[in-house]
């Protein structure tokens, strides 16, 4: 008897720097993290970043939580400026009605550094390498929204 061997991901603990930075304690800082590991942009300078961009949103009766904050959360709206602003294109990888195509397992994302949108969290795959403060693929069967990558 052998058993089945699943084919997930490698994973990787990096917390982007945010320990480096003198940032203590835990956080909602997923955006921050990916952000950071991604671009290789120091985390302080990301963090900076995200509570600028949080301080020109629109407050409105919709949005309760209040503004994005790089420790607290950020919206994806804010999330899609910043990265199309450092120069980040979208592929989505599901659709309406479509169901779940694409798993964050490194053979079905493709090489490269990339910013993966899973349910409630943002993380980052780098070469096939899962680069987070935990392991959040829940064994290869969390469905992947889409993800962030940069042309070459």
């Amino acid at each position: 008897f052998s058993p089945k061997i699943k084919f997930t991901i490698a994973y990787k603990y990096n917390d982007g720097g945010r320990k480096e930075a003198g940032f203590r304690g835990t956080a909602g800082d997923c955006v921050t993290r990916a952000i950071a590991i991604a671009t290789r942009i120091p985390y302080k300078k990301v963090y900076k970043m995200i509570d600028e961009y949080g301080q020109k949103e629109y407050r409105t009766k919709g949005r309760k939580k209040g503004r994005s904050a790089a420790r607290t959360g950020v919206y994806k709206r804010t999330s899609k400026r910043i990265l199309k602003k450092l120069g980040w294109d979208w592929k989505p990888t599901m659709f309406i009605g479509s169901g779940c195509k694409v798993h964050l397992k490194s053979k079905e994302l493709p090489k490269g550094r990339l910013i993966v949108s899973v349910s409630k969290h943002l993380t980052t795959v780098l070469n096939g390498v899962l680069n987070d403060t935990h392991d959040c693929s829940r064994n290869g069967t969390r469905c992947v929204y889409g993800y962030w990558y940069r042309k070459c």
